[in-house]
């Protein structure tokens, strides 16, 4: 039996361990975005109409809720100051010292969209024309970059540096990816997706985010980077044809895994930093943990 002298310090050792654990968990900020998104969910059921998936539910007003939990956690533990360092992210395109890293920022997702709609028109898959106006396209191009701002201020501004010290950058970013894909699901299902449509559309998240991290580890953590990356998908998205059938998200969604698995294999699962040089002297690409 444990002297009693030692009962208090062990059960303070415990209780603080377990404070430890929950300051450094990103789970209130997960759980505080899908309560935060619950009202949005509700006017998108309401407001959804029935005549099929080009419908734009109500619920998509609620992008915003990854920045607003973040800034709340912020305020909470560290005041009105604390929440303007968080924002003031959105333009920290200072960080990015090696400025190759603007090409795969800009490039490299509308070009895996552009290999992916390759690969349909090869084989015969079901698209629709884009008739998006070409003369809109700096607007479609600011109003992406604004939603992106509410998404990842959360997801890359909060909660990814603290997954990632905890589960390195490959497991982080499953981590968040599955989070921003389950997010996604119900304004999908308001939206009339299918469920064999939407488990499709659910690789790009995963995919998604690890080249996203990938991006953020390689341009000194910078998010608007990934804000930046994340407004040219979308964006790409959009003016590409529409993807209807489950087997285009299947084959979409693929070809991002494909190059997440590429990221993956050659940059290290642990920080997604340390290039696999061909040459055994060479220098590593991007820049250190």
């Amino acid at each position: 039996m444990m002297p009693s002298t030692q009962v208090k310090p062990f059960w303070e050792a415990i209780v603080m361990n377990i404070h430890a654990v929950v300051k450094r968990s990103s789970l209130p900020f997960f759980i505080l975005i899908f309560v935060l998104s619950l009202p949005f969910w509700v006017l998108g059921a309401m407001s959804a109409s029935p005549e099929g998936p080009t419908n734009i539910p109500l619920s998509i007003i609620g992008g915003y809720t990854p920045l607003v939990a973040a800034a709340i956690l912020v305020w909470r533990k560290e005041g009105l100051s604390g929440v303007g360092r968080l924002l003031s992210r959105v333009l920290d395109y200072k960080r990015i010292t090696n400025k190759i890293w603007y090409i795969p920022a800009i490039g490299f997702l509308p070009a895996l969209l552009l290999l992916s709609y390759g690969l349909m028109l090869l084989l015969g898959l079901p698209l629709s024309s884009s008739s998006f106006p070409l003369g809109l396209i700096p607007v479609l191009l600011v109003a992406f970059f604004i939603e992106a701002i509410g998404e990842e201020v959360g997801w890359m501004g909060y909660a990814i540096d603290p997954l990632q010290d905890r589960w390195h950058a490959l497991g982080a970013s499953l981590i968040v990816g599955a989070a921003w894909g389950l997010w996604h699901v119900v304004p999908l299902i308001e939206a009339h997706r299918s469920l064999t449509w939407i488990a499709g559309w659910f690789l790009g998240p995963l995919a998604g985010r690890i080249i996203l991290v990938w991006l953020y580890n390689n341009t000194g953590r910078s998010v608007f980077a990934v804000i930046l990356a994340h407004a040219l998908f979308n964006a790409a998205s959009s003016l590409l044809p529409t993807y209807d059938a489950s087997v285009v998200q299947f084959l979409t969604g693929g070809v991002l895994v494909v190059a997440a698995g590429i990221i993956t294999f050659l940059w290290g699962p642990k920080t997604f930093t340390r290039f696999r040089s061909p040459n055994p002297g060479g220098s590593t690409l991007g820049e250190k943990r």
